[in-house]
């Protein structure tokens, strides 16, 4: 087992990574931006290392600063959390280099996962069910013939990234050129890569990921499914586990899963994601690292998938059967923004007052706030995640809505009250669910008064 680990993140993610530490006995090294000084992470760690500017480039971003911290201070092991450098094969790879294990899966296999075209022609490999498509980069002209042979509307995506970045929705062939363009420019800015592929655009499916876990002995282990289908311009702002389709559907989801697992031989936590239409699901990718959802997962089965994940790294052999996990009850999280959704989801960074989290059995926040702390302008918007549990869906719903009800961030704007009109609805309740949920239901989930 690891003396010391380094955690290459800020926010929940890395107090939430901190916390399985400590209960582990290893110790714990921090990097901060200079707008992190008095950050949360940095206050909980053993030691905390500055390694640039506010600007994630020259900070969160930063290998060669993040790897020379990790040398400085002896830690034998990085944890990347998820976003900045977690799915960067490029920084596995240098990890490996200087021998300080990385706490993910290998370098080549976040390459291959990384490069969605790649993905999908292992998935295929593998007798994966695939959305139909290019299963490949494509130019201009094959783009155009492929999207005519499957029939419109067809989604354009970013080979190299994911997250809605890079991504076009096209509903003829006249759109197309245009949006064509559009994806290789964004994909370009956001992931250094300008290559695209082609699938069918599956209208209003839901989005189930199955949780896996897989040590360096070829023991492969799924912790079952989430749905994440409620989403806002491709980012999840809802999940929950389990899912409510039928267990014959759960079943060969999962068998997919492990049999993609086993088929690149991967290693550690990962996530493959589906897209389900009429009982009828196909691979969309592959995560490489932790999920922000995660902890619903945790709440139903009582397994640590952070300390899984350091176990693993260190070289240990699941101690985890199959049989093993069990899932008890439901969990919903629900992801707390400092923005503002009655002004476009406006962003709004600011110093929190007063800050109280909510209290109760089956509550959990995780979260990088406390009382006077300034949410700084520069990063991601989520301040913490909200998850309850309860015996059922039901009874989870409405642990949730005491709990956000109990919530107080004050005086930054948030979308609390954006979040509970969501769980008050009552399609949200019925379980009458998809991605097109927020879409079709904007209006009225902003029909608030705070």
């Amino acid at each position: 087992m690891f003396q010391k680990i380094l955690i290459a993140n800020r926010g929940e993610i890395a107090v939430r990574i901190i916390r399985s530490c400590k209960q582990l006995g290893i110790d714990t090294v921090a990097v901060y931006s200079k707008a992190d000084e008095t950050a949360l992470h940095v206050h909980l760690a053993d030691e905390a290392v500055c390694i640039g500017s506010h600007n994630a480039k020259d900070s969160y971003l930063n290998m060669e600063n993040i790897i020379s911290a990790a040398i400085h201070t002896g830690a034998e092991a990085i944890h990347p959390g998820f976003g900045f450098l977690s799915e960067q094969a490029k920084f596995a790879n240098l990890c490996e280099e200087v021998n300080i294990e990385f706490i993910g899966p290998s370098s080549k296999m976040i390459e291959q996962m990384g490069d969605k075209a790649t993905a999908i022609k292992l998935m295929k490999d593998a007798g994966v069910p695939l959305v139909p498509g290019s299963n490949k980069e494509i130019d201009l002209r094959m783009g155009k013939k492929i999207a005519q042979d499957i029939g419109f509307p067809v989604l354009i995506k970013a080979s190299a990234g994911g997250g809605g970045r890079g991504m076009r929705l096209v509903r003829n062939l006249q759109q197309f050129e245009d949006a064509f363009y559009a994806a290789k420019q964004e994909a370009k800015a956001a992931f250094g890569n300008d290559g695209v592929y082609l699938e069918k655009y599956i209208e209003q499916p839901r989005h189930i990921e199955v949780q896996i876990l897989a040590d360096k002995y070829q023991n492969v282990l799924h912790l079952g499914e989430r749905d994440c289908s409620i989403q806002r311009r491709n980012q999840k702002v809802v999940e929950e586990a389990p899912s409510s389709l039928k267990s014959d559907v759960k079943e060969a989801m999962y068998a997919a899963a492990l049999k993609a697992a086993k088929h690149v031989g991967y290693e550690n936590a990962g996530t493959i994601e589906f897209i389900v239409k009429n009982n009828q699901f196909y691979f969309i990718e592959m995560n490489t690292r932790i999920q922000v959802e995660h902890p619903v997962t945790e709440m139903i089965t009582g397994i640590d998938i952070i300390k899984e994940q350091i176990r693993i790294a260190s070289g240990e052999k699941l101690k985890i059967t199959q049989n093993d996990v069990q899932f008890n009850g439901h969990a919903i999280e629900v992801r707390i923004n400092a923005e503002d959704p009655k002004h476009d989801f406006r962003p709004s960074p600011g110093l929190v007052k007063f800050f109280h989290m909510p209290q109760g059995l089956g509550i959990r926040m995780d979260t990088m706030l406390y009382t006077d702390y300034e949410i700084p302008p520069y990063y991601d918007a989520m301040v913490g995640k909200l998850i309850a549990h309860g015996k059922d869906r039901l009874d989870a719903i409405r642990n949730l809505r005491a709990a956000l009800e109990e919530l107080i961030i004050e005086p930054v704007p948030t979308n609390q009250y954006f979040l509970m009109m969501i769980l008050m609805n009552n399609d949200f309740v019925h379980n009458r669910i998809d991605t097109a949920f927020i879409e079709k239901h904007i209006e009225r989930l902003l029909a608030y008064e705070t």
